[in-house]
């Protein structure tokens, strides 16, 4: 069972192509383009020499040449492209350099060229957050209404320390307010960040990560640094000698970093995209396939997905997808309105669950959802589940899976919670029924009062309990008044 669902070729993240075939129901393609614009950080609007990982070209390597016109670079990339994809529709994209740093008039005159083509159905505008004037706001506003426009601002890091060592001559706060003007005239807004940028540990490149999801984006470009030849990052590299991620590295910090973004966020790129012989390192970037397949290899293995450390219910999938069989026999001890119930029958074609909560209105809701999605594999049990003993003394050292959502009832009556007797009562009941690779798997939310205490009550009985089980904690973020999961297992000598 994939439990991702922004895919249409396997891939555990939110791919640009499943975006375009969704919106356009056809292959799309970007043709670079070299507008032949300039940047305020190298002109001393801003800054004097650029970014200090910028070429020549303005990161423009795989955009057209600058020295011909843009229809004639338009063609000649779209003929390659339709060799591989007939009948495809394009975006232009406006690559190298910023491409919103030139008078109104001019940049009317670039935009309007490329979407006159036949088969044009869009642009992307790759530019900085501090060089978009109002007057090019309104004209992008307008320009939104009528094709289908996405802008691309560069952040690349959130951190200040790294952002003045890479001359990037705006702050965090020129980027927040540009994201939230495009968001407001309803424009999609991509986001540039590098990974292995100088002195940037680990969990710097997180909490970038964890800032821009917080912002209304749509897209994100995920780059790996590069060393290029004649750049001033060269210099600072030979001088210097920081560390730069290897190829092991890179991919676990960018499966992280997919596991904490959003699954709607759009990735538009997952690596950098060098030239070989303006690379000085890391040489393993030139094997871009490579990276991308070892991406997709290590979520494979991790088994999860973009977005999934968004919820700790794709947790508990996880372990129901891992643990159970489909002739297996399975408890819901707390069935709520039914969709954990739901879930979990599906994973049983050929097995059986029961389900129980104390509230009548949860029974009723269960019954109704699984009647709808036609299960019938399952017995309902309106009674609370302290009392396994009274139904399920036949099933002792039978069952598989056996799961709590502890709390109160989802739109219910929030004054009717589970309690912690009632709920360790039911877990030693539980241990009696489980089978000797069986889980129970046990979700809990501090957040309220009653639950606050029913957590720190599990915690001391789990700590009686840990030299017989195998005793797991699963947390998706560092609130600690969070849901989070306890898994427990018998321990095999």
């Amino acid at each position: 069972m994939n439990l991702f669902k922004y895919t249409i070729d396997n891939k555990r993240y939110h791919t640009l192509n499943y975006e375009y075939k969704k919106i356009f129901n056809s292959k799309v393609f970007k043709v670079s383009l070299n507008g032949g614009f300039t940047c305020p950080n190298k002109d001393g609007s801003k800054g004097y020499g650029g970014c200090i990982y910028c070429s020549k070209s303005g990161s423009g390597e795989f955009a057209g040449d600058k020295e011909k016109d843009l229809i004639t670079q338009f063609n000649e990339v779209k003929e390659i492209m339709e060799m591989k994809w007939p009948n495809s529709k394009y975006i232009g994209y406006f690559q190298a350099n910023t491409n919103t740093y030139a008078p109104l008039e001019v940049l009317k005159e670039k935009y309007e060229t490329i979407l006159k083509i036949k088969g044009v159905i869009g642009l992307s505008i790759s530019t900085r957050p501090d060089s978009i004037s109002d007057e090019v706001l309104d004209y992008l506003e307008q320009l939104n209404k009528r094709t289908y426009l996405t802008v691309e601002l560069g952040l690349q890091t959130i951190h200040e320390t790294t952002s003045k060592l890479i001359n990037r001559c705006h702050d965090l706060k020129c980027f927040d307010d540009m994201v939230k003007k495009l968001h407001k005239r309803k424009i999609n807004v991509v986001v540039h960040i590098i990974n292995g940028l100088p002195y940037e540990t680990k969990e710097m490149m997180l909490d970038t990560v964890r800032y821009i999801n917080k912002l209304p984006i749509d897209g994100i470009k995920i780059h790996m640094l590069h060393i290029l030849k004649d750049t001033p990052l060269e210099k600072l590299y030979k001088k210097e000698k920081f560390h730069i991620l290897t190829n092991e590295e890179y991919v676990d910090i960018v499966c992280d970093q997919l596991e904490i973004l959003k699954d709607t966020i759009v990735i538009h790129r997952i690596t950098g995209d060098p030239k070989k012989d303006d690379l000085i390192e890391p040489n393993w970037l030139v094997k871009k396939f490579g990276v991308l397949n070892e991406i997709d290899k290590e979520l494979e293995r991790r088994n999860t997905f973009q977005g999934f450390n968004t919820s700790i219910l794709n947790t508990f999938r996880k372990l129901a997808i891992e643990n159970i069989k489909n002739n297996d026999i399975v408890i819901d001890a707390t069935c709520g309105n039914g969709k954990d119930t739901l879930f979990l029958s599906k994973l049983i074609p050929n097995g059986k669950i029961f389900a129980f909560d104390i509230q009548e209105s949860a029974i009723n809701n269960t019954k109704e959802l699984l009647d709808k999605n036609n299960i019938n594999n399952y017995k309902l049990f309106n009674m609370s589940h302290d009392k396994f003993d009274k139904v399920l003394n036949d099933y002792k050292n039978k069952i598989s899976f056996i799961t709590y959502n502890l709390g109160y009832l989802p739109n219910g009556d929030k004054s009717i919670t589970t309690t912690y007797k009632s709920t360790i009562k039911s877990i030693k009941q539980s241990l009696e029924l489980l089978n000797n690779k069986g889980i129970i798997v046990i979700t809990i939310y501090p957040g309220h009062s009653a639950g606050y205490i029913e957590s720190e009550k599990i915690k001391e009985f789990i700590n009686k309990i840990n030299n017989k089980y195998i005793i797991k904690s699963f947390h998706n973020t560092d609130n600690n008044i969070a849901p989070y999961i306890i898994s427990i297992e018998k321990r095999h000598s």
